[in-house]
């Protein structure tokens, strides 16, 4: 019998007996061009929005990772402790607590919920 495999984009014509198999044939698999979406008209593009500024002087504390600013648990002048949960930043659908690296006052919440933030961007200022 023979049989036509497809894996990775490459075709591959297998003859297969009773007890042994053969490659007989490999080549490059061809995908059938899609017709081409009628066009919509194209929405006018949002301009992005300006990345948050930390203004304030003192420790950033910093995203680890790109993500969506779920909850900020903080706010100016509030005195905070070594581990406290400052920031709670959804990144790949899992929750992550972003607390503070150390006893302090914070100075500066740069962020707010529903924020997106790339990796490095601060998220509050510690005094």
């Amino acid at each position: 019998m023979k049989y036509k495999v497809t894996l990775n984009g490459k075709t591959y014509e297998v003859e297969v007996d009773q007890e042994k198999a053969m490659l007989v044939d490999e080549y490059d698999a061809i995908t059938p061009a899609a017709p081409a979406p009628a066009a919509a008209p194209a929405a006018p593009a949002a301009a992005p929005a300006a990345a948050p500024q930390a203004t304030a002087k003192g420790e950033i504390v910093a995203a680890p990772m790109p993500g969506n600013i779920l909850k900020v648990n903080c706010a100016a002048g509030a005195a905070v402790k070594s581990g406290d949960v400052l920031v709670i930043l959804e990144a790949m659908k899992m929750e992550n607590e972003i607390v503070a690296p150390r006893d302090g006052t914070v100075a500066q919440v740069v962020v707010a919920a529903g924020n997106t933030v790339d990796t490095g961007a601060p998220l509050v200022v510690l005094a």
